[in-house]
């Protein structure tokens, strides 16, 4: 697996600073170092007369990602817009840290997710375990923020935008970002996680919203947007852009059909989970015998077989419940 996708990178910032990577078209991309972990969430800075940073990583990460821009030449005033995919709190944790930091920044999300960053109540009920990952996140001031609806566009400057489309599936609050000068598109995670050590790319479908019609219909909008590049938010730039869309719609209905399978076997949730990760382990070369195991590691918290087997049960208890209506 992995073969067929090629990556594109820059030159990093030598270590001990801000881990930096120009892509070239004034993208940078920047290590956000969720929980400390190397090429886990990538943000990006586009640095245009009107500078955007797509992705902010979690609360902890914003001192990363101040340093970041500092580096690349964006100040306190400097920075225009900030934009998140969805509101997961490994992409959008840190927006209301890097809102205050950078007090002239507008903060961009779809609709569904605005109120979210507004009153983060219910994004940190997810108990004392993972603030070591995610951290404690900050609220957006209302006036700061603007909402996305299915389509929009955010000015970068020059006539540079961003174009918004909607693509729902891994998150009802989920928008992909079209840059007009590149052609890079932000796929959040509606296209999977990458694993550029490895070439891995493996679905992400935690609850509450995995839909399999919805996501494989916004992994065929990406596709027909004919972008010139994908940028993963887990983790880095990819310039195979049909054969990695097609492989992570063959991803996904690989996983739906392996817990199906269980699932229909009688397993209960916890068995399904380790019947879908043996299953599919064969599949990344991150998992095998002979890996890596901190990469191996870093997949299982940017995809884990629970998270992504949850998911899908969820999804079929919805089916079922609709089925019997």
């Amino acid at each position: 697996m992995g073969d067929d996708i090629a990556t594109t990178t820059g030159n990093s910032q030598e270590s001990g600073g801000p881990d930096i990577t120009d892509l070239g078209d004034d993208v940078f991309q920047i290590d956000t170092r969720m929980a400390g972990y190397q090429g886990i969430t990538a943000g990006y800075l586009i640095r245009s007369s009107r500078p955007c940073l797509v992705e902010t990583g979690t609360s902890t990460s914003a001192p990363v990602v101040q340093a970041a821009l500092a580096a690349l030449g964006i100040g306190a005033d400097d920075l225009a817009t900030v934009v998140v995919t969805h509101i997961h709190l490994d992409h959008a944790g840190g927006v209301g840290d890097i809102a205050s930091m950078f007090g002239s920044a507008q903060v961009v999300v779809h609709e569904k997710g605005a109120r979210h960053l507004v009153d983060p109540s219910r994004l940190m009920a997810y108990g004392d375990a993972l603030d070591v990952l995610f951290g404690t996140m900050v609220a957006v001031d209302a006036d700061r923020m603007r909402t996305l609806d299915d389509v929009g566009v955010i000015d970068l400057g020059d006539g540079r935008r961003l174009e918004s489309y909607y693509s729902p599936g891994h998150a009802r609050h989920h928008v992909g970002l079209v840059d007009s000068a590149s052609g890079d598109l932000y796929v959040g995670d509606a296209a999977g996680v990458y694993i550029p050590e490895t070439g891995d790319l493996r679905p992400a479908t935690p609850p509450p919203d995995f839909d399999l019609e919805v996501a494989l219909a916004s992994i065929a909008k990406f596709a027909a947007l004919d972008p010139s590049r994908l940028l993963f938010s887990h983790y880095g730039p990819v310039t195979a852009v049909a054969s990695t869309l097609e492989r992570s719609a063959e991803e996904i209905s690989v996983w739906v059909d392996s817990t199906r399978t269980a699932r229909s076997a009688g397993m209960d949730l916890d068995h399904a989970v380790e019947a879908v990760r043996e299953r599919t382990m064969s599949r990344y070369r991150s998992l095998a015998p002979d890996a890596d195991p901190l990469v191996a590691e870093k997949f299982e918290q940017l995809s884990g077989a629970a998270a992504n087997v949850g998911g899908i049960w969820h999804w079929l208890d919805k089916v079922e419940q609709a089925a019997a209506r």
